[in-house]
């Protein structure tokens, strides 16, 4: 079954690469609907895969100057915080009941991202410097964002990039652009510290990881390659198809 599941990753792999999203979800709804892995399995193995693209994103946003490497520690380290204990909470939830939890997570994540692209974005397109707030201020919301986003990543096994996103623009007001690359490097210790949960209960197989990452990184290549031949508006649309479809598949 090791090829079957490359092969099918590689093609959600070239969808994800194509429309520029982080897909985890998507990831979880194939593992759980077409190869029959318990939703468990699914979270931990989704969470843990986003390691790598997270890594190799953050990377080139920190090079461009896009990302703020204070508030990615800051709040990342309370966001592994928030994942290693919620993705040990997920253990005592019914995998039936965790099914529709994070059915629902997804369905809330595309409209938070219908939100930040057709409204906050039209708003903010204008906006190019940071007022990060000082002191005990920031450090106070630093936790809050980290520690809220890092246990929905945690429990359901998404990357909870919106929610990111969100939480850096209008509780520590960044601006757009430097919240999308900060967001980045969020999320790598908080699918660190995810997947090391996940691991410590069980719910991680090494080789279906490996099988998972070789899949999507190599067709997200290629997909990212056919991004700019697509009118922006259809590509927005396709971002918000990716949860949409994802929350859909777990629950029919």
């Amino acid at each position: 079954m090791a090829v079957q599941i490359i092969l099918v990753m590689f093609i959600v792999g070239i969808t994800l690469g194509f429309v520029g999203a982080g897909g985890s979800g998507f990831i979880i709804s194939i593992l759980t609907v077409i190869f029959g892995f318990t939703i468990h399995v699914s979270l931990g193995t989704a969470l843990a895969a986003m390691i790598f693209s997270s890594i190799s994103g953050a990377f080139s946003h920190y090079r461009e100057g896009d990302a703020v490497l204070k508030v990615g520690l800051a709040v990342g380290i309370f966001g592994a915080i928030g994942s290693w204990t919620s993705s040990n909470f997920s253990a005592i939830i019914p995998a039936s009941e965790l099914k529709w939890m994070t059915s629902g997570m997804l369905y809330l994540s595309a409209l938070i991202l219908w939100i930040r692209m057709f409204i906050i974005e039209k708003r903010h397109s204008s906006e190019d410097k940071n007022s990060l707030p000082n002191g005990m201020s920031f450090w106070i919301r630093a936790c809050g964002i980290g520690l809220v986003t890092g246990s929905i990543s945690g429990l359901f096994g998404i990357g909870s990039a919106c929610f990111i996103q969100i939480g850096l623009m209008f509780i520590l007001r960044m601006s757009v652009r430097q919240s999308v690359g900060t967001t980045m490097m969020v999320i790598i210790p908080i699918a660190l510290a995810g997947g090391a949960g996940y691991y410590h209960l069980g719910y991680l197989d090494m080789h279906l990881l490996i099988e998972v990452v070789v899949g999507t990184i190599t067709g997200s290549y290629i997909g990212a390659k056919f991004t700019k031949r697509v009118p922006i508006p259809i590509l927005k649309v396709a971002m918000l198809l990716v949860p949409i479809t994802a929350a859909t598949l777990l629950i029919i």
